[in-house]
């Protein structure tokens, strides 16, 4: 008699810092309604489905603002992804011999821009260090401002450690050198509170299928104003305003929008915001933060697992790095998941510097465990079981 096979294992989802899973019934509905009723392009159409697509683009964009504190919602930006936005940013703003100053924390979305801009462009680069914690020193950001210092690009919250770093310093620091101030909110933007004009920031980054909710294929860049003057287009094309035209259009957000609106991930991230604005940023914070503190609780003085970053909830996002004793980060992560159901990243998470700083890069970097809004106590208490049973057994061993 063959044995009965194994029930399936329940699925614990815990890389929400990769992208956001599961997202709120509302967006899957969104999605599905603009394309089984809508599917007219935003922009391109008179007609009344085609009005409804330039609604929906216009809501996203309004809601994105409000969410920012940005004021204008024409000084929202959409692109293909985060990355997208941060190429934008870098690209447009930097020109021969300019100095940049960054920091190791960074991801490769700043970290490989700059690297190109190095060698191509002659754009000097700086990368401060960070202290145990994974926290930037902002005294040694202002020690590496030069009379050439056009831009200080920072990380809010780190895709590794999840420190938050204290962009509001570091924000005054580049107004006093006169340079412009980027932020990449790719970890903070959805799961707790932002304001841009706190951060004193010109630019700020933001991918909208992490904390956002929302689809892949989006992404988000807020530019202040008066700094679209000084952020040079790289992508030219259609925006279905000044058609008569052959230049690109001057006025924002046209002047860095070519090419088609991704209107069903814009249909999606309307309803996630909705969503959000409905919970709170507050509380999604509070729930994220409350599983955090309970994760790294679970973690910490275990035998054999050492963790990365604040290990403060309260200093950092929903973001954990651990290793585990004589296993290496990925023969961890597929444990989890062959034996438990449990989803968690493995490796660098594209930030190599920040590996180096932690001295994990050799072992092959770290398991990152990253929450979301939708998991519980019983998600992070089967997650603390199992990586301690990983641990005991290397022990035992």
């Amino acid at each position: 008699m063959e044995p009965s096979p194994r029930p399936p294992l329940r699925r614990i989802y815990l890389d929400n810092a990769a992208t956001s899973w599961p997202k709120p019934d509302s967006v899957y509905e969104a999605v599905d309604r603009y394309l089984r009723h809508g599917g007219a392009a935003a922009g391109r159409g008179g007609y009344r489905h085609g009005i409804e697509a330039d609604r929906l683009v216009a809501d996203a964009r309004k809601q994105v603002a409000d969410l920012l504190g940005a004021g204008d919602p024409l000084q929202i930006v959409f692109t293909c992804s985060g990355t997208d936005s941060l190429n934008l940013a870098l690209h447009g703003a930097l020109r021969p011999g300019d100095h940049v100053i960054t920091s190791v924390v960074e991801h490769n979305s700043v970290l490989r821009p700059l690297r190109y801009l190095e060698l191509a462009a002659d754009v000097r680069v700086t990368r401060v260090g960070c202290g145990a914690a994974g926290i930037v020193d902002p005294d040694e950001l202002r020690r590496a401002v030069t009379p050439r210092t056009r831009l200080v690009a920072l990380i809010h919250v780190s895709n590794v450690t999840g420190a938050v770093q204290p962009v509001d310093e570091v924000g005054r620091i580049a107004r006093e050198a006169g340079a412009l101030f980027l932020v990449d909110a790719a970890q903070s933007v959805g799961h707790m509170p932002v304001n841009v004009a706190d951060w004193q920031a010109d630019l700020v980054a933001a991918p909208a299928h992490k904390g956002l909710l929302a689809p892949l294929g989006l992404g988000i860049l807020y530019v202040a104003p008066g700094i679209e003057q000084r952020l040079t287009p790289w992508r030219q094309g259609g925006t279905g305003t000044q058609s008569e035209q052959d230049r690109q259009p001057e006025s924002m957000p046209d002047r860095f929008e070519a090419g088609n609106h991704n209107v069903p991930a814009l249909a999606g991230l309307g309803a996630a915001l909705s969503y959000l604005h409905e919970r709170g940023i507050d509380a999604v914070r509070r729930h994220e933060q409350q599983l955090t503190a309970r994760l790294l609780n679970g973690l910490l003085g275990q035998r054999g697992i050492t963790v990365y970053g604040p290990a403060d909830a309260t200093r950092q996002g929903s973001v954990v790095s651990f290793n585990v004793e004589g296993y290496d980060p990925q023969e961890v992560a597929g444990t989890l998941d062959a034996a438990c159901g449990i989803e968690a990243r493995a490796g660098f998470h594209c930030a190599p510097l920040m590996q180096h700083a932690l001295g994990t890069n050799e072992r092959g970097g770290t398991v990152r465990f990253s929450v979301g809004p939708f998991n519980t106590e019983q998600d992070i208490d089967e997650a603390i079981r199992a990586v301690g049973d990983i641990a005991s057994a290397a022990v035992g061993a």
